[in-house]
């Protein structure tokens, strides 16, 4: 139980109680006119009560009054009661939290982008392959060079698309949990019995909505780093494919008549 919450709980209970001494306080004075000899009546003969009405009626009309002023002044104890009771629900923390299934979500997703094959999501990395395997070749580079940097380049390709593919599969599974604690964010906000609830189910709401946004991030960066790495290959096939046809038209020694040995002889 909170400060708040306990000073709440001792104020209602001092304002119920001096409600109760008001209302004890009041019947007997209430009836206190009736059972009370007037102030002006006076003894007549034989040791008689004279009863005057006038003096009556006053001390009625007085009792009446002050019955309806402790009447008020219970009503306005019963209201303030009532609004202190309205502040301790207004300060009541909403009994359930998300935070715990956001960020299992969140962390999934970053360990499948953190799991990116060949080529991680960094830009010093993603400078320094391009130079290394996605730069244009030369024409000394020797064949079977060429063929590697195609053959890297063409891993490249596939573990991206992999990763596109892992990262799909990972945020879809977050969907099924995203559901279910969207529709108990839901109904803790319809039932919330203060102000304090109602926007503590709001804002995590909002946190839900931010990890969906986080996973269609993740979901949008390994797709286009896929397409990314499948355009670079085909840009660097076409700059190779360049540099053997030049290879192969480059003026060269022609045909050289030399003896030819058949049959072993």
């Amino acid at each position: 139980m909170t400060r708040s919450t306990t000073a709440t709980s001792h104020a209602i209970r001092r304002i119920v109680s001096t409600t109760a001494l008001a209302v004890a306080l009041a019947t007997p004075l209430a009836l206190a006119p009736v059972l009370t000899v007037p102030a002006h009546a006076f003894f007549g003969g034989f040791g008689r009560i004279v009863y005057d009405p006038t003096n009556h009626a006053e001390n009625l009309l007085t009792a009446a009054r002050s019955l309806e002023q402790i009447n008020n002044q219970i009503a306005s104890l019963q209201n303030e009661a009532q609004m202190l009771i309205n502040q301790a629900r207004n300060l009541a923390s909403l009994p359930h939290s998300s935070l715990q299934q956001l960020q299992r979500n969140v962390t999934r997703t970053q360990q499948l982008l953190d799991e990116a094959q060949n080529i991680a999501f960094e830009v010093q990395e993603v400078d320094q392959a391009f130079e290394r395997e996605y730069a244009a070749p030369d024409l000394s580079m020797s064949e079977q060079q060429l063929l590697d940097d195609a053959r890297t380049r063409w891993s490249n390709t596939m573990g991206g698309l992999q990763d596109a593919m892992r990262v799909q599969a990972g945020v879809t599974s977050n969907i099924e949990a995203q559901r279910t604690e969207m529709a108990t964010l839901v109904e803790q906000s319809q039932g919330a019995t203060g102000a304090l609830q109602a926007s503590q189910a709001g804002n995590q709401l909002l946190a839900l909505q931010s990890q969906q946004l986080s996973d269609l991030t993740a979901l949008l960066a390994a797709t286009g780093r896929a397409e990314a790495l499948a355009e670079a290959e085909r840009a660097a096939a076409a700059e190779q494919g360049r540099i053997q046809r030049e290879r192969f038209l480059a003026p060269g020694t022609g045909y050289q008549p030399g003896n030819a040995r058949m049959f072993n002889d």
